[in-house]
């Protein structure tokens, strides 16, 4: 019987997101007995670069599939947190095991090497974990194992250099004891946010890998508080909710798209990140959820324009937690799962394989600001201004623009519901 391990992975925000550089590497194979951790930065730019793309295409695939999983729910997670998770997965995974993470990150191998995959999250980590001021950025990855599973060094080594890995030892034969230590440290890591990510964990367990982002961004402009008023918000045909509304009048990026019946409102925050608020059509949600892409993404980056909108928009606070192996295993991921798995490149032994995966995440979205945020009240314009109210369930991207990174995706249907049911 194998040894199994969880995979934990928690996304923590306050007022939302997030921040970033420009990325980093080159592109020599990986022969997966030799190290890869010795990263020259004249050349990383280019293999941070080449996972854009892929981690676009993880994101929204993720988020098609998990749509189906939770329909008519709230939904929130960070692709970007996943797809690390995995990634430093893969540096100890072999044969179909390996292929099957990577090729479910939604790399195709035959573009992209390995040691350029690695490289390019480790500059990735990197640019992500330093932000510019006005937005705070912490992730990083953890691993806590029993004291009789002795990781090779090699696996150490890379994990640590390129994925920011820190390792503990916790006795998972007194699992409340162990559960403790691991809650304890992720709710310090993601500053209060995350709390309780693990419970009544297998006694079979060895391993637990743990992921973490916690981010907090400052609107660029920020609302008013004085200017939240409570207001209905329309769930469903059936079902309408009183929830603050935030509101402010000024000059947005905005877009219709026909195709989707939607409407894109664009906010920045301090530092590089950005949201994309997106209110389909009522009766739409549906379409716009199994058909986004990332060229839907670029195509309203394409035709955003400055208007004079009244906007309204929800405050609200959610929480999410999401066993995702089901998810991850129509995405191709399944050796890893079973006895088939290979993580030899972990202990040097076939014994090990995972046995789920556990994704936390947060997200409180307020009025707040920075106090020199100046708007756009002294403008003079001849335009109406377009009345856009988000009282209906819509969605919420936020990307971070230096790395093109997807890092927070989530689906509002009820804003008043705080804490979402598992799947």
């Amino acid at each position: 019987m194998k040894m199994t391990f969880y995979i934990s992975l928690l996304l923590a925000g306050l007022h939302t997101v997030a921040h970033g550089q420009l990325p980093p590497t080159h592109p020599n194979g990986h022969n997966s007995n030799e190290p890869i951790h010795h990263i020259h930065h004249g050349s990383e730019a280019i293999a941070c670069l080449k996972l854009v793309p892929n981690n676009a295409d993880f994101a929204f695939q993720f988020f098609n599939k998990i749509t189906l999983e939770a329909p008519n729910k709230n939904i929130i997670f960070s692709p970007v947190s996943i797809s690390i998770a995995f990634a430093m997965l893969a540096l100890g995974a072999r044969s179909a095991t390996q292929t099957q993470i990577l090729e479910g990150l939604a790399f195709n191998l035959t573009e992209i090497q390995e040691k350029e995959i690695h490289e390019g999250f480790h500059n990735l980590l990197h640019m992500l974990s330093h932000p510019g001021s006005g937005v705070q950025l912490n992730m990083g990855n953890t691993i806590f194992l029993t004291e009789k599973l002795k990781p090779l060094k090699r696996f150490l080594d890379d994990a640590k250099s390129l994925y920011q890995l820190e390792v503990f030892t916790a006795d998972f034969n007194n699992p409340t004891e162990t559960e403790k230590q691991i809650n304890d440290y992720t709710e310090r890591k993601t500053h209060g946010k995350i709390t309780d990510l693990v419970k009544n964990m297998d006694q079979q367990t060895v391993m637990l890998l743990a992921s973490f982002v916690f981010f907090k961004g400052n609107w660029e402009n920020p609302f008013k508080p004085e200017h939240t008023k409570e207001r209905d918000f329309f769930v469903d045909a059936e079902t309408t909710v009183k929830v603050p509304m935030m509101h402010q009048m000024g000059r947005f990026d905005f877009y219709f798209d026909e195709e989707l019946s939607c409407t894109v409102v664009r906010l920045h925050y301090n530092g590089t990140a950005t949201a994309f608020l997106v209110l389909p059509a009522k009766g739409k949600m549906k379409q716009l959820e199994q058909t986004l892409v990332k060229e839907t993404i670029q195509q309203w980056s394409d035709h955003l324009f400055q208007r004079l909108v009244n906007l309204y928009f929800p405050k609200f606070s959610i929480s999410g937690n999401y066993e995702i192996k089901n998810i991850l295993s129509k995405m191709g991921i399944v050796d890893v799962f079973t006895d088939q798995a290979d993580l030899s490149g972990i202990t040097g032994t076939l014994e090990l394989k995972l046995s789920k995966v556990v994704h936390k995440a947060a997200l409180d979205v307020d009025e707040r600001g920075t106090e020199a945020a100046t708007a756009t009240a002294g403008e003079m314009t001849m335009s109406l201004p377009a009345t856009i109210e988000f009282n209906h369930p819509f969605l919420m991207l936020i990307f971070d623009r230096d790395t093109n990174s997807t890092l927070f995706i989530g689906k509002i249907v009820n804003p008043t519901i705080t804490s979402l049911s598992d799947i």
